[in-house]
């Protein structure tokens, strides 16, 4: 048994009907150099489920099972060797012909529509069936309350065949037995008592960002000093249960050519991606693109390896340039944006909302989000997260099949109805939308618009608008 970190339980706490906080990472495979088994495909529903049962053992939050304290008298804790029914967890799903890119994204969306359950370990995988040239998909849906980006990364990683062709796998493990009540009221009062000890070292690492904000010669945008007034823009609103997805993928050396040639990162890169095709869909739905949005951008304070659960990054916010129209402006505001983001963050201590997270009560923490949620009005601390995920820099293999691409996204939250996840693999880089069912019918709106928008700042930067076609991934 081990308790959810405070930052953990948030994430469970801010859970709600209409906000759902699984994050989701589909993996396209290409089955042509699988031999067949019989009659049926090289690789089915049945062989997943033998690939996580010979892995189990190794991807620990798989096991996890969600435990309450009775009273919420804490956070809840994981039993962390608990059974997994792979009939229930592990399922097949088919697309709509052709069972191409599109096609591929409805079943996401229609996936993602429903919460996890959580009297059984928080996850789901889907092994998507009916895709176009020989191919398969495999999503898995993950609750974040388990792992941020750097530890679903790692995990994935867990997941895939050792890029060596070597193969440690076993079929079992030791399972714990369930806590009796007792046990869990004692175990969340003793840990109560800890947390009041650290209390002190919390309040002096409060103390000392605030120290360190205050003697910095460098001022704050004035965007960043208003975050409880993000502007009103169409994609905030009180979102609903529906989900819709999309998928585009650029080259990930075109990405960063043209940023060495701007002299930015791939990271200012993404965001004045973002920014463009943003002020693309501010100016068509709200007729107006006047003023910067705020970005919620996590950034990870623990990139170990071998984590592979719990949370640990910080939300920076970063003003998102839309207000500009020529893209070279952009990427230039982008990039001093995210610097005074990242700056602004480390002098605050990256650490502070994840330490006084562990403070949140419960039963009030999760009333406050089911408020928050059912209110008609838009997140009052951003419009929109953007995240930016290094992934896997080898192609991994899964049951013998070859990965093509991979995608990620993570959850819409309260008020705010779109998610833009980027994540790299091998040569691409892959982008994910989430869009509630109010925001865009069509979330390829914004993806087709993120293209055109990178594009557009290669033309103004005096380079070609022809992009790299990346053979492995699917057709836009």
């Amino acid at each position: 048994m081990k308790r959810l970190s405070g930052w953990d339980a948030v994430l469970l706490y801010s859970e709600t009907p209409n906000v759902h906080m699984h994050t989701l990472k589909l993996a396209v495979i290409q089955l042509d150099d699988v031999p067949s088994q019989g009659d049926g495909p090289g690789f089915g529903v049945e062989q997943l489920r033998e690939v996580i049962r010979s892995r189990l053992y190794k991807l620990d939050p798989f096991r996890y099972e969600l435990i309450d304290i009775p009273f919420k008298f804490h956070h809840p804790m994981w039993r962390e060797n608990s059974e997994v029914d792979l009939e229930y967890h592990v399922r097949s799903y088919r697309v709509d012909p052709p069972g191409e890119r599109r096609q591929l994204d409805e079943a996401v969306g229609r996936i993602a529509s429903t919460p996890l359950d959580r009297s059984r370990p928080l996850w789901e995988m889907y092994l998507i069936e009916g895709l176009a040239n020989g191919r398969i998909a495999v999503l898995g849906k993950i609750h974040h309350a388990l792992a941020d980006g750097v530890a679903s990364a790692n995990l994935l990683a867990r997941g895939m065949d050792p890029h060596d062709g070597t193969k440690e796998e076993r079929d079992s493990y030791a399972t714990d037995p369930a806590p009796s009540k007792g046990e869990l009221v004692r175990t969340a009062f003793t840990d109560h008592l800890r947390q009041i000890a650290r209390l002190p070292s919390v309040m002096r690492y409060t103390t000392q960002g605030v120290r360190r904000v205050r003697k910095s010669p460098h001022k704050m945008s004035p965007e960043l000093t208003r975050p409880f007034t993000p502007p009103p823009s169409f994609m905030n609103h009180m979102v609903d249960a529906t989900r819709r997805f999309a998928t585009a993928t650029l080259s990930l050396d075109d990405v960063k050519k043209t940023g060495k040639h701007l002299g930015v990162t791939i990271n200012d890169m993404v965001l004045a991606i973002s920014a463009g095709a943003l002020r693309t869909l501010l100016l068509r739905y709200d007729g107006n693109a006047d003023h910067p949005l705020l970005a919620s951008v996590p950034i990870s304070f623990d990139f170990s390896a071998e984590r592979i659960s719990g949370n640990y990054f910080t939300g920076v916010l970063v003003s998102l340039p839309v207000d500009l129209d020529d893209p070279l402006d952009r990427v230039r505001a982008a990039h001093d944006a995210a610097a005074a983001g990242k700056e602004s963050n480390n002098l605050i201590g990256p650490e502070l909302v994840s330490r006084w997270s562990a403070y949140f009560p419960p039963a009030s923490a999760e009333a406050l989000f089911r408020w928050l949620s059912n209110k008609d009005g838009q997140n009052k601390v951003m419009n929109i997260p953007i995240s930016n995920v290094p992934g896997p820099r080898e192609r991994a293999r899964v049951g013998g099949a070859l990965v093509t691409e991979i995608y990620s996204v993570g959850p819409l939250t309260t008020g705010s109805g779109l998610n833009i996840t980027v994540w790299s693999y091998v040569d691409q880089l892959n982008i994910s939308v989430l869009s509630d069912g109010k925001t865009l019918q069509d979330p390829h709106e914004l993806t087709d618009a993120m293209v055109q928008a990178f594009i557009e700042i290669r033309l103004a930067a005096g380079l070609s608008k022809e992009l790299t076609v990346v053979e492995t991934a699917m057709e836009p």
